[in-house]
């Protein structure tokens, strides 16, 4: 394994222990919504190494979260509902990682409003993806907890909507302002350095 892959690979484990740390403090507004602050590094990671890199990051988050939280609170129902509310739902927040080289080019350019664009649409798109596997695990998994005549379908948006949207907002506005402040810090020096030709 190459120094450059064998950085990447530490710097993702850094990165799933940051998500998992954050993932201990308060969250919760109300009954039914509840951030994800750990969406946040891996987002930002992922802009930075790519999709291969963020999907493996996302993947170790996601057993950490299951191993640490989800067996001790709850969470896990049986090993379907387990593995698509935590490995995959998880992982898939590294989809961000597919905005990554167009992010680098946006940035060797200095074009900042695609900077922001190509940024905000990755992250949307890696948050929306995960809380639909969870919209999907509360329809056939949680739809039984549904109150007696409420649809399962209705039960699962309440339950899940209300965080998608609130943890769209958050990571959104965040990576909007980490974009406007330094947009370098989605272009680590040894991929900016290979994609520019800079020495």
């Amino acid at each position: 394994m190459s120094d450059r892959r064998l950085h990447i690979w530490v710097e993702g484990a850094i990165i799933a222990a940051m998500a998992m740390a954050l993932e201990y403090f308060p969250h919760s507004i109300g009954p039914w919504i509840n951030l994800s602050y750990g969406v946040i590094p891996v987002a930002i990671f992922s802009l930075r190494r790519g999709a291969k890199a963020g999907l493996a990051t996302g993947l170790v988050w996601g057993l950490l979260d299951l191993f640490l939280r989800g067996f001790g609170d709850g969470g896990f129902l049986n090993p379907l509902q387990g593995v698509l509310e935590y490995p995959v739902a998880f992982s898939v927040v590294g989809l961000i990682g597919l905005g990554a080289a167009p992010l680098r080019r946006a940035i060797t350019a200095q074009a900042h409003n695609r900077i922001i664009g190509i940024a905000l649409g990755y992250t949307l798109l890696g948050v929306i993806v995960k809380y639909f596997c969870h919209f999907l695990a509360g329809v056939i998994y949680w739809g039984s907890y549904a109150p007696k005549g409420m649809n399962p379908w209705l039960y699962s948006l309440a339950v899940n909507g209300g965080s998608a949207l609130a943890n769209t907002i958050l990571s959104g506005v965040l990576i909007v302002l980490l974009a406007r402040a330094s947009a370098r810090l989605f272009s680590p020096r040894d991929t900016f350095k290979a994609f520019t030709g800079t020495n």
